[in-house]
This record gives structure tokens, C-alpha cells and sequence, in this order.
């Protein structure tokens, strides 16, 4: 989390927007945010328990979507072509993929496992 913030501080203050900058604004965008989302991620998954619970990939994975997010939004921001409905779709599509991996997690079956 240190070290994405810290990156995209440098590259905001310190860089030109050019298009190596601009990448670095994103992987360090990424890296900020997930780390960041991290921590409420995991909180969320201890405080409302699923069937099966979570495992500690499965946080990272939903942080990562977390983090992938707004510097997505950013990147439609800079073709200008982002607008609330297009938000709230990418935002609903992210929860959908969540929604069919966790299922698809669910589905599997473990040997030793009560059926």
C-alpha cells in the first residue's frame, strides 16, 4: 500500500503526463488501492461469513477488484467518455464476476468434505 501511494505521488508530482507516465499512474493506482481496500475487504469477509468462507486468496482477489476500479474509471475519464451509467455498469459487471467465481468456489467439491 506504501509503495503504491508513494509511486503515484512521485508520478503526479513529479512527472509530465506522457505515456510511460501515464502507465505508471495506473500500476501505481492499482497497487494504492488494493492495498488500501485490502484491509476493509477482509474485514467485510470476517464480519459476514459465507458458505464456504472465504479464503485469504479470495480477499486478495476482491481487493485487486477493488483496486482495479477507479483507475479504471480514471482511464475511460481521460478519453472522456465516462459517465455515471457507464460507472455503475463496470461496477455491476465487477460484482457479477465476483459473484459467478464465488459461486463456482461453492460448486467444487472437496474430498473429505460432508455432502
Amino acid at each position: 500500500m506504501s509503495l503504491g501511494w508513494g509511486g503515484l505521488i512521485w508520478v503526479v508530482y513529479y512527472n509530465a503526463p506522457s505515456g510511460g507516465a501515464r502507465w505508471l499512474f495506473f500500476f501505481t493506482a492499482v497497487l494504492a488501492l488494493t492495498g488500501t481496500a485490502l484491509p476493509f475487504v477482509a474485514f467485510l469477509n470476517r464480519r459476514f461469513i459465507s458458505n464456504p468462507p472465504a479464503t485469504p486468496m479470495t480477499v486478495v482477489r476482491q481487493a485487486i477488484w477493488a483496486g482495479i476500479y477507479l483507475p479504471t474509471l480514471a482511464w475511460l475519464r481521460i478519453g472522456r467518455v465516462l459517465t455515471p451509467w457507464i460507472a455503475i455498469f463496470i461496477a455491476l459487471c465487477f460484482i457479477l464476476i465476483e459473484w459467478f467465481t464465488r459461486l463456482h468456489e461453492r460448486s467444487q467439491w472437496k474430498p473429505g468434505e460432508k455432502l
